[in-house]
């Protein structure tokens, strides 16, 4: 399995080529992307046949470095706000941190951000707040909304994104389903608002027509296989593009 292995992807609806990525993302005004979040934002994932094995930030990043004419072989992740990649005016700080709640990336992941100036945040968290005995929805709002409005004050588009819904999987017992679908369905209501407050995007995945098709998450269980990957990445790069255009999603 390699990253050139996309047979299925090719062939798959939900997805985009890199030709349909940049050609959507024709005369897009962003330049430094920034990724904050969990393990979900940092590109946790698990191989897929047929599918590039490659994580929804870094499509996106290859997308825009498209757009711009620059070769996507020398895109490369940056981990510090002071390495960002510069090939062809293209700028890609990702921060993610597995396990990370919303606290860790206000304080730990927020403040490199600010001094990178993204023009384009995205924000993937929350997820892990949701497991954590006592976890109170209302403060998750709040702490998400810390860390999107000093972005969105500093002039960047904040695009926050649903989670699948692993919930509706079939993959968890009807148990923790009921459970979790409830805390998902509310956390998918929360980042959704914030977006709204701050007058960003949210990329409404978690009800994503494929959102809980087993075949898009890894053995884990927990994060999304290449393929979900692939899909998550095309519906970002949508959602961008009507952004650019002025259409309401």
């Amino acid at each position: 399995m390699t990253v050139l292995d996309d047979a299925l992807e090719r062939a798959d609806p939900d997805c985009l080529a890199p030709a349909e990525e940049a050609e959507l993302l024709r005369g897009a005004p962003w330049q430094r992307l920034v990724v904050l979040g969990d393990s979900i934002a940092a590109g946790v994932r698990e191989p897929r046949a047929g599918y590039r094995d490659l994580c929804f930030a870094d499509r996106l990043a290859a997308a825009l470095a498209d757009e711009r004419g620059a070769p996507r072989d020398q895109l490369h992740r940056s981990r510090q706000a002071d390495e960002s990649d510069e090939s062809g005016g293209t700028h890609y700080l990702n921060l993610g941190v597995p396990w990370a709640c919303l606290t860790d990336v206000r304080d730990g992941q927020l403040p490199a951000a600010l001094r990178f100036e993204p023009d384009l945040a995205l924000i993937v968290a929350g997820g892990n707040d949701t497991l954590r005995p006592g976890y109170d929805p209302d403060q998750a709002w709040r702490e998400l909304l810390d860390i999107a409005l000093p972005l969105a004050d500093r002039g960047a588009l904040v695009v926050t994104i649903g989670l699948f819904d692993l919930a509706r999987s079939g993959l968890v017992s009807p148990r923790t389903a009921a459970t979790m679908a409830g805390l998902l369905d509310r956390l998918d209501t929360i980042t959704a608002a914030v977006a709204a407050q701050v007058g960003g995007l949210h990329v409404d995945t978690h009800h994503h027509p494929r959102a809980a098709d087993p075949a898009i998450f890894a053995s884990d269980r927990v994060h999304a296989n290449a393929a979900g990957h692939a899909i998550a990445s095309a519906a970002i790069i949508r959602a961008l593009a009507a952004r650019c255009r002025g259409e309401a999603l």
